[in-house]
């Protein structure tokens, strides 16, 4: 039987995650790269604090920086980076509240409703899991594919201990573990859904790219 309210903000926390070892960035601190004047850390959790009770951060190095942008920065555990779902389960066990939503730091151009979508998609459901998918940024003109964005994501934190079993079997993959549980997808394919909503950075080229393409032009600059 599904949820007969919506999930409320106070029931949410949320981590950012800036784990990663930035490779292809040629081992920068992802989350600390400035995106029109700010860090993308920065940027994501300033979205997200309107959107949720806490705000955590995930990150492996640079904690003193990152604790300057949030009070709360928490390390993988045991100090060996795992992926994305260690920054999941570092989330589960910092979470106070029955539900957590974890964002990468690579996204910084969300939708304004990412997290009423999810919740909604958990109230609807017997989900403890709930998962974007949506039209393919890189894809060719007119293309309707849906990409699975699967680091964007709400979930009941009972889902803790599953995905502590997981990893220590060795599980490293966020699709492979979604799917051994209910994961319910969250599609941003309707009307009105940006495409540009979820693109990821990888590299500072495709950073520079991105915020020269949603630069404001010089009229706009001067009518505002």
């Amino acid at each position: 039987m599904a949820n007969k309210e919506l999930i409320q903000a106070k029931d949410i926390s949320a981590i950012v995650l800036c784990g990663g070892q930035g490779s292809r960035m040629g081992g920068l601190d992802k989350g600390l790269q400035h995106f029109r004047g700010q860090s993308l850390a920065q940027s994501i959790v300033n979205q997200l604090r309107p959107q949720v009770s806490r705000v955590m951060i995930n990150a492996n190095r640079n904690l003193a920086i990152y604790q300057t942008i949030c009070q709360e920065v928490w390390p993988d555990p045991e100090g060996e980076s795992k992926g994305p779902l260690a920054g999941f389960l570092v989330g589960l066990m910092h979470c106070p509240g029955p539900y957590l939503m974890t964002v990468p730091c690579d996204t910084p151009l969300l939708p304004k409703d990412l997290c009423l979508r999810l919740k909604q998609a958990l109230s609807d459901s017997n989900a403890p899991l709930a998962m974007v998918r949506s039209l393919d940024s890189q894809a060719g003109m007119g293309t309707r594919e849906l990409k699975t964005q699967p680091v964007l994501s709400m979930m009941n934190v009972q889902v803790r201990d599953h995905l502590m079993a997981y990893l220590n079997d060795g599980g490293r993959k966020v699709q492979a573990w979604a799917q051994q549980l209910n994961v319910v997808w969250v599609d941003y394919d309707q009307e009105g859904d940006n495409p540009m909503s979820f693109y990821n950075i990888n590299t500072l080229d495709e950073l520079q790219a991105l915020e020269r393409l949603q630069a404001p032009t010089p009229s706009a600059q001067q009518t505002a």
